[in-house]
């Protein structure tokens, strides 16, 4: 049976992490894989969920299976944070997945169901694993401009007559906050915008939010989420909860629906269900715990909330310092779109070569599309990096 089988190809940033272990140089630089580092280049564990973890240790009595969608109190933690009071409760169908790929998969498999002959619609770039997903799932997908590469910022105009194309049925996968790969966002006049057409269209908005918290504040990041899920009669979101809580590998997430009504809700829900069924039955709980710990106790809550807008706040202050930086040694202002990006990532604008050269003259790990990991910085490398920049002729 297996010989049958063919290789599959490499995960670029998988591939990219394995060069940056077998370099020897003491001076490198990661700036590619996707995971907040703090200025001694440690993930920590945050504060509020060391100390839920406490109090899991003296009061969780069973580590039996939890329901099929997971704990129905995750659920309504997770979806209140990102969508608040905005859409009636009877609306809303969930389950519990394991991260927030899990959650994309899922989602994926749910439009399949729905209508197989959708298709899924991703920003030009995107995150790599959103179309591999797809691809996987046999659905058909189709591009909209997204980034303009001279300008460092959102080709809005380009995004609005792309989206004119989108069919009936359709789903198109926005990205909530913190665009990955390149940290430029919508504005709130632009989601209306984009929500005014999706409903237009009857298309279903299906939004991936991962960093909420890391761009201008836990309520600012969600207001194009609450827009979108307020104004669209259907709404998909993919929730995660890896970076703003810093539990990476408890496999985090949630998947949620707004439905046209509580009927539809609850023929949604039973669909949800089924599909963590098949994939695997009951979904991780020990992560959705203590964030549901932290999201229910005032103290707990507000150390969190403190200890992720200190965590925001570094990476804007990182932003400032690698502009300035660059613009001293560039004497121009190009390279003012750093501080504009929001989120760990900004995309660069850097060709493949250049990236390379970076790599291999300066130690500089970053994807080849120039997606640079703001969070891998510290005022040490700031200025090792911005030479570096300026050297490869960017």
């Amino acid at each position: 049976m297996f010989n049958t089988l063919k290789s599959q190809p490499v995960d670029k940033i998988m591939a990219l992490m394995q060069m940056y272990r077998e370099d020897a140089r003491e001076g490198k630089i990661d700036l590619g894989v996707g995971v907040y580092k703090n200025a001694l280049g440690v993930t920590p564990v945050m504060r509020a969920v060391k100390a839920a973890e406490k109090v899991l240790w003296d009061v969780e009595g069973t580590k039996s299976y939890t329901g099929l969608a997971g704990d129905p109190a995750f659920g309504k933690a997770l979806s209140g944070l990102v969508l608040g009071d905005t859409v009636d409760a009877d609306r809303l169908s969930m389950a519990a997945q394991p991260g927030g790929t899990g959650a994309i998969h899922q989602a994926v498999e749910l439009i399949k169901m729905a209508n197989p002959d959708a298709t899924i619609w991703l920003s030009a770039p995107t995150w790599p694993n959103h179309p591999s997903i797809i691809k996987h799932l046999g659905m058909a997908m189709a591009e909209y401009r997204y980034f303009d590469n001279e300008t460092r910022a959102v080709d809005f105009d380009g995004m609005m007559e792309d989206l004119k194309g989108v069919k009936a049925g359709d789903a198109v996968l926005l990205h909530g906050c913190c665009h990955n790969p390149t940290g430029a966002n919508l504005n709130v006049e632009q989601w209306k915008e984009v929500a005014t057409l999706i409903e237009a269209k009857g298309a279903t908005p299906f939004i991936d939010i991962a960093y909420q918290g890391f761009g201008d504040g836990l309520e600012e990041d969600a207001a194009g989420v609450r827009l979108v899920a307020q104004m669209v009669p259907e709404t998909m979101v993919a929730a995660s909860c890896s970076k703003n809580f810093g539990i990476y590998r408890e496999r985090t997430g949630l998947l949620f629906t707004v439905s046209n009504d509580a009927a539809q809700a609850k023929v949604t829900q039973q669909n949800l269900t089924h599909l963590n069924r098949q994939n695997f039955s009951f979904p991780p709980d020990h992560g959705a715990r203590l964030v549901t710990m932290i999201l229910e106790d005032d103290g707990l809550k507000a150390d969190w909330m403190a200890e992720l807008e200190e965590v925001r706040t570094g990476m804007l202050g990182l932003r400032t310092q690698l502009a300035d930086a660059l613009r001293e040694r560039s004497g121009s202002d190009r390279f003012g779109f750093i501080a504009d990006h929001r989120g760990m990532f900004s995309r660069l604008g850097a060709s493949p070569e250049q990236v390379e050269k970076m790599r291999v003259d300066h130690g500089i790990y970053m994807v080849g599309d120039s997606r640079m990991n703001i969070a891998g910085l510290n005022e040490a490398t700031i200025p090792v990096l911005a030479d570096a920049i300026i050297a490869a002729g960017v």
